[in-house]
């Protein structure tokens, strides 16, 4: 099936789903892909300065290895 074929059968199917959630979820998929910006301007801020910050630290070597992590969280995983 080439690229027309396939827009042309996904045309149809769209034409027959009456369901707005996964005529949503669809458009959302579809926007995605055609937006040139990433997810990074979706993020809350509070959660950008987080990013931000752990980048900082890892830059400035202030990280932990993963097993030393894992055995401080043990107690709860």
């Amino acid at each position: 099936m080439d690229s027309i074929e396939l827009k042309s059968d996904l045309h149809n199917l769209i034409d027959k789903v009456n369901d707005e959630t996964i005529l949503n979820a669809i458009r959302a998929i579809l926007a995605k892909q055609l937006s040139d910006t990433d997810f990074w301007n979706d993020l809350p801020v509070n959660v950008q300065e987080s990013v931000k910050r752990g980048m900082t630290q890892a830059k400035n070597g202030q990280t932990k290895d993963h097993s030393e992590v894992m055995k401080k969280y043990e107690k709860w995983l």
